[in-house]
């Protein structure tokens, strides 16, 4: 049997629908030659009659009402598949999975994402914290959050937030005993809690005043992997931590943590919310974007 269009079979069932070629032909917004024309390149293609017509009448063969028995369901649950597929566009619904370093995921994306959930009930969001970059097309994600410069030229970029700074803080303690460095050449001899990328680099530490930039590996003896234990760390005592000033700001406040080297502390550009450049994006996407959007003229 020679392979069937989907068309062709609407195309049946809709003409015995209507009663006729005429009349469906005129539901389509067809001649009745093109339905006549596409029954009979179904009935060759099937191998077999679906329709007994003369000039004046139509019925159904056997083998048409067979047919027609399970083909009328499966077009229902066809038409209603493209229903909900239709709402799921129209309608932010379904499921919003965003890839995001945890620092941008733990102060701007995680508040974004609270208030966005209850605006839209029916949207599922799964935040993915990541700090490698990934392909978020291949890996199924619908946006992800980087730094600009780390944004392939394909993607769309909103910024998300405010810009961003590096705090250097330290228990008072710590800096009572082993001295408040004013330089980053200071730095040398203290004990820096440095940060290891899960691809193996450690991270470094940029200053910069005045025109002058400096950059360079701390040297330390702990070695971490995310703000939260480098923070722990410099609330024990351990040393000096690199960390964005969101995660010290409450520490500064309380009196646990002591920031040295403000003035060296350079600000950095804002996250940026980035997504594929197409045209097709999910009524969620679509609301999310307008919702940051709208987050950040605020």
């Amino acid at each position: 049997m020679a392979s069937v269009r989907l068309e062709h079979l609407e195309t049946f069932a809709m003409i015995v629908r209507c009663g006729g070629f005429r009349a469906a032909a005129a539901e389509r917004g067809v001649s009745s030659s093109v339905m006549s024309q596409t029954m009979a390149a179904l009935e060759q293609a099937l191998g077999i009659r679906l329709l007994n017509r003369t000039t004046r009448s139509m019925a159904v063969t056997e083998a048409g009402e067979r047919l027609l028995e399970r083909l009328r369901p499966a077009l229902d649950d066809i038409r209603l598949a493209l229903v909900e597929l239709d709402q799921l566009r129209e309608q932010p619904s379904g499921t919003l999975r965003i890839n995001a370093p945890g620092p941008a995921v733990d102060h701007v994306l995680c508040p974004l994402a609270f208030a966005f959930m209850a605006a839209h009930p029916d949207v599922r969001v799964e935040i993915v914290s990541d700090a490698a970059i990934v392909d978020i097309v291949e890996q199924g994600f619908d946006a992800g959050v980087r730094f600009g410069q780390q944004l392939a030229q394909d993607m769309i970029a909103v910024p998300l937030g405010r810009p961003l700074r590096y705090a250097i803080v330290a228990a008072p303690a710590y800096l009572q005993e082993r001295g408040q460095p004013r330089t980053p050449s200071d730095l040398i001899g203290h004990d820096c809690i440095r940060r290891r990328y899960p691809g193996g680099a450690l991270a470094t530490w940029a200053f910069e005043k005045d025109g002058e930039s400096v950059a360079f590996e701390p040297e330390g003896r702990l070695t971490l992997s995310s703000a939260h234990q480098e923070l722990q760390a410099a609330v024990a005592g351990q040393g000096v931590a690199h960390v964005f000033d969101d995660y010290a700001r409450a520490g500064i406040e309380n009196g646990t943590l002591v920031e040295v080297l403000a003035d060296w502390s350079p600000t950095l550009p804002s996250w940026y919310l980035y997504y594929p450049n197409k045209r097709h994006s999910s009524a969620a996407m679509r609301a999310f974007l307008e919702f940051v959007r709208q987050s950040t003229r605020q």
